[in-house]
């Protein structure tokens, strides 16, 4: 059975060139591009108005930007090698509260997650490490966690929403879930063999989804670490992915332009959308306010479209 989405809204120009992340909160979606600045965009406005500029954020651009779910937290990853931590008041306006600073060099920290309550963020490398920190601003952000693997690129990165694992893909298509309460690797997933470019914990932290450039969705069990199933139909690497907040579904990007709604139940493709004619870097759901569901996209034609299911 399929299911029908509607454009909402487009922004063309949101951003002077590609846009590589998108992280929403419950009235808000905030965007990264290879520019400088995060831009913040109002989602309880048909017209998704600019609401905020955060100039100069990162002075070579963003690559990786992410929000937590459950706090006005957020987090930033530049080019030149920093990341950022930033909050929000009752108002929705967002300040900077502070830089992981670790001696990071561009590259020692690629991409971010935050856990649900924002305490946490995961954060993966160019030398294949994986590394937890605090963001406990009276700490000083301490690193809490420095998990070790074959020192392949870790491409991506994710916290499970209970905050118990944190997982990773890597270039040489290793796939690593690590057990933040012990401090020890969990599993090491086989099954995809090119480079892992998106992971992503289900809402209960009982799946993990997994893709890249072998074109092929992959999820696995988080407990036992077996792959459970298969999802095929992106004709280009696939570059993202989000959980509906229930787990019902799964968001897909992909270097094909097109974003795919799957089914988990029945293992199933139920929507394909075409964002322009450039890859699709990120895809996110939005948090279900009063409206119906809906999801936001972004890519290379630096444009962001919101899309919301048709009333059945």
């Amino acid at each position: 059975m399929s299911k029908q989405y509607l454009t909402l809204h487009t922004i063309d120009d949101a951003h002077p060139s590609d846009i590589f992340a998108l992280a929403p909160t419950s009235t808000q979606v905030l965007s990264a591009s290879g520019s400088s600045s995060i831009r913040i965009y109002s989602t309880t406005d048909p017209e998704f108005p600019l609401v905020q500029t955060l100039e100069g954020a990162h002075p070579l651009g963003i690559h990786h930007l992410a929000t937590a779910k459950e706090s006005p937290k957020a987090a930033s990853a530049g080019f030149e090698g920093k990341v950022k931590a930033w909050g929000s008041d009752e108002s929705g306006e967002w300040r900077l509260e502070g830089e992981i600073v670790d001696q990071n060099k561009p590259g020692d920290v690629w991409a971010i997650a935050l856990s649900a309550d924002g305490q946490y963020l995961a954060s993966s490398s160019i030398n294949g490490k994986v590394n937890v920190w605090s963001l406990n601003k009276a700490e000083g952000f301490p690193k809490i966690r420095e998990y070790e693997t074959k020192g392949s690129f870790g491409l991506c990165v994710d916290l499970s929403q209970d905050g118990r694992f944190t997982a990773s893909g890597h270039e040489n298509g290793s796939i690593y879930v690590f057990n933040n309460d012990t401090g020890r690797l969990s599993h090491s997933l086989a099954g995809l063999v090119s480079p892992i470019r998106t992971v992503s914990f289900s809402p209960a932290s009982k799946l993990l989804a997994a893709a890249g450039d072998a074109r092929i969705i992959a999820l696995y069990d988080v407990n036992s670490g077996e792959q459970v199933a298969n999802f095929t139909g992106h004709s280009g690497w696939v570059l993202t992915l989000d959980w509906s907040a229930t787990g019902e579904y799964l968001l897909s990007g992909s270097h094909d332009s097109k974003a795919k709604v799957w089914r988990i139940e029945t293992r199933s493709c139920v929507a394909t959308h075409s964002h322009g004619d450039k890859p699709l870097w990120t895809a996110k759901w939005l948090p279900r306010n009063v409206r119906s569901e809906m999801f936001a996209l972004g890519g290379g034609n630096n444009a962001i479209s919101f899309y919301r299911e048709a009333a059945g």
